[in-house]
Order: structure tokens, then sequence, then C-alpha cells
């Protein structure tokens, strides 16, 4: 399995797809990430539009409704101010979550 990874000073605007894992340090902006194998936004990173993955990982900042097929996990620090769609939900102490979650198939 390959991982893209867009780097800190690394700024994208539009649609990103794609079959391989994805790791987001720097931004992406005004479209839509969607990613077959999951999706890291890392400490760094920061994400204004929506995200659909398998896994969608968040210990930075995401703007936009979250979808996974499998889990969606906000860490400590992250910050994700949009829906959530997913099975699984996992939320760790100090992190930061506004919107609405619909666990259900």
């Amino acid at each position: 399995m390959a991982e893209t990874i867009i780097g800190p000073t690394i700024q994208i605007e539009g649609d990103i797809s794609g079959s391989d894992a994805l790791a987001v340090h720097g931004l992406v902006r005004g479209g839509r990430i969607q990613v077959k194998d999951g999706v890291v936004i890392h400490a760094s990173g920061r994400v204004e539009g929506d995200v659909e993955s398998a896994a969608v990982e968040i210990a930075g900042v995401v703007q936009g409704n979250v979808a996974a097929t499998d889990k969606v996990e906000i860490k400590a620090g992250g910050k994700l101010f949009g829906d959530v769609k997913a099975p699984r939900i996992l939320i760790a102490d100090g992190a930061s979550f506004k919107g609405n979650i619909n666990m259900g198939g």
C-alpha cells in the first residue's frame, strides 16, 4: 500500500481522489477528499472540505463533513467542525467536535 503525503508547506485547492492512503500535513481547501485506503490529518494539517474514506484519523483540523465505511477517530488536540457518518467513532479526551453523528446503516 502506497501513501501520498501532502507536506506541511503544501496548499491544495480542489478535489483529491484515489485508492492509496493519504497523509495531510498541509492545507487542503475547497474540495472533497475521496480516498479508499484511509486519510490521516496530522496535527499540522487542515482540511476545509468533505472527507470520505474507509478510515479517517484527525489530529489537525477539519471543517467539513466526514464519512467513513470503517471508523472516524478524532485524536487529542484534533478538531472537527462538521457532521460524521461512520459505524465506529472514537473521540479522544482533549479533542473538539461540533456537529452531528450518524452511526446508523
